[in-house]
């Protein structure tokens, strides 16, 4: 069981550095299915090494300018408001039910961001300025020059969506990446090489609180196996670095979108055979 959850752990990092997010995406089937783990021991698990993992990744980014702090504060304060909500609301639905929905999200997650790297009008991550007169008004506005025109409607939108994805974060054991990679490329018109940055720092402080969260529940928490995900999601985290340089934004999106339904095929699957 150590090398496969060092294993595991590999794969939830390197789906982390490619996109952003997915980690724990994977890492909840992973731990179900893969290392025997109860459902909700696995949310916890998850979250902790999502966000150590996370971290690792995102320290770099913000040394190198690819972070949007001012959007990824917004989206931080909101999710970590939202994760003991979601943690809450996970021990009142049954687990089978619980693995179900999830699948079902991560579907509806893939099919946004496929549908927007198909976009043939607006360049992948990219949301019409605040001087282009068929701006989409459902999101936020950037100026010519690509800086973010936060205004209190706009900061609204960004609070609601980071509440959303911290209840998620605290319901499904996931960072929030899968969410927060799509919100930002959807939302603020953030391009995906820099929604990837903003995304790790956001599930860092994310992950903090449903960890906190999940504990403070009275849910258990192996703490060897986080651990052993935690030494492979380095080596994953850097490696996903290092692809996610060569691929272009709408292949990136792409890429996630695809391993994201296969995710969760995988997930329906296993469930309806219980």
């Amino acid at each position: 069981m150590f090398g496969l959850a060092i294993i595991f752990g590999c794969i939830v990092g390197f789906a982390l550095g490619l996109t952003g997010g997915g980690g724990g995406v994977f890492a909840v089937p992973l731990l179900v299915y893969g290392l025997a783990v109860a459902p909700r021991e696995a949310v916890g698990i998850s979250l902790a090494a999502v966000g150590g993992t996370a971290l690792f990744g995102a320290v770099p980014r913000l040394i190198r300018g690819e972070v949007e702090l001012r959007t990824g504060f917004l989206f931080s304060v909101a999710g970590m408001i939202g994760a003991p909500i979601g943690s809450y609301v996970s021990k009142l639905i049954p687990e089978s039910v619980l693995l179900l929905m999830f699948a079902g999200l991560m579907l509806v997650v893939a099919w946004r961001m496929w549908a927007k790297s198909r976009n043939p009008k607006l360049p992948s991550g990219v949301c019409s300025t605040e001087s282009t007169p068929d701006r989409d008004r459902s999101a936020c506005q950037r100026d010519e020059d690509g800086q973010l025109r936060l205004t209190s409607r706009c900061a609204r939108l960004l609070l609601l969506v980071g509440l959303m994805t911290g209840v998620l974060s605290g319901m499904f054991g996931v960072g929030g990446g899968f969410v927060i990679v799509p919100a930002l490329v959807l939302f603020s018109g953030m391009e995906i090489h820099r929604a990837v940055g903003t995304s790790l720092f956001v599930i860092v402080l994310v992950s903090i609180s449903g960890v906190a969260s999940h504990i403070a529940n009275g849910n258990t928490l192996s703490w060897e196996t986080t651990l052993q995900f935690l030494v492979g999601g380095f080596a994953g985290m850097w490696l996903g670095g290092i692809l996610a340089k060569r691929l272009k934004g709408p292949t990136l999106q792409k890429v996630f979108s695809v391993a994201v339904v296969m995710v969760a095929g995988f997930v329906i699957w296993k469930s309806m055979a219980l």
